[in-house]
């Protein structure tokens, strides 16, 4: 008769509390909208800068308008950027409380 070990039960208890249904669902959809490069360094340009004009990300990706507004749309979709209008300029800016979401969700503090 074979005999199975006993295993700790601290020893494969995940860190972070379970997570709920409606709140995996979100973070999906968020990690979702990271999955490309160009939107990516659009996040990436946002957390060093605060709040950056739609027009500097057209230059810095080397990217056409259209197609920066197609990223920063579905990064305004998914809750992690917004925007705010000063005359004909859009200027964004990372929406706090979800990047501290992301980042709990990956275990940092």
């Amino acid at each position: 008769m074979k005999t199975i070990a006993t295993i700790p039960s601290s020893c494969c208890a995940p860190g972070a509390s379970p997570l709920s249904t409606s709140q995996r669902a979100d973070l999906a959809t968020r990690f979702k909208a990271l999955a490309d490069p160009a939107r990516v360094a659009i996040v990436n340009r946002l957390a060093g800068a605060g709040e950056v004009c739609v027009c500097a990300f057209v230059d810095d990706l080397d990217l056409s308008q259209p197609t920066v507004s197609h990223h920063l749309r579905i990064l305004r979709k998914a809750g992690l950027v917004e925007a705010r209008r000063h005359g004909t300029w859009a200027y964004y800016r990372l929406v706090p409380e979800t990047v501290s979401a992301l980042a709990s969700a990956l275990g940092s503090p």
